[in-house]
């Protein structure tokens, strides 16, 4: 198949890996949310076979071109109105009361 498609086709997950990635760390380091999920892209596209086809020339600089694409669909969705359901979503859950208030 031709690199472009399977290329923009891999693009399409992004959404989803981060949506994934977020369930999976949580709250935790983004550094390694971007990591997983440019990792998770990353293997859709296949990347090691494109390097050794010669579709990818440069993997390093490749990567962090993928890495800020991961960042840009982040800064997207955290200014979207996903962004506020979520926060709203999480707002709205049950608190657990402390056994032994002090």
């Amino acid at each position: 198949m031709d690199f472009l498609k399977v290329f923009l086709r891999g693009l399409t997950f992004v959404p989803t890996v981060l949506h994934g990635t977020e369930a999976m760390f949580g709250g935790g380091n983004g550094e390694e949310k971007r990591k997983a999920a440019v990792e998770i892209v990353g293997a859709a596209i296949n990347l090691t076979d494109a390097v050794t086809n010669k579709h990818i020339a440069d993997a390093e600089r490749f990567t962090a071109g993928l890495s800020a694409i991961v960042d840009g669909v982040v800064e997207c969705l955290n200014a979207s109105v996903w962004a506020k359901s979520t926060a709203d979503e999480i707002s709205e859950r049950p608190r657990a009361v402390a056994a032994n208030p002090v």
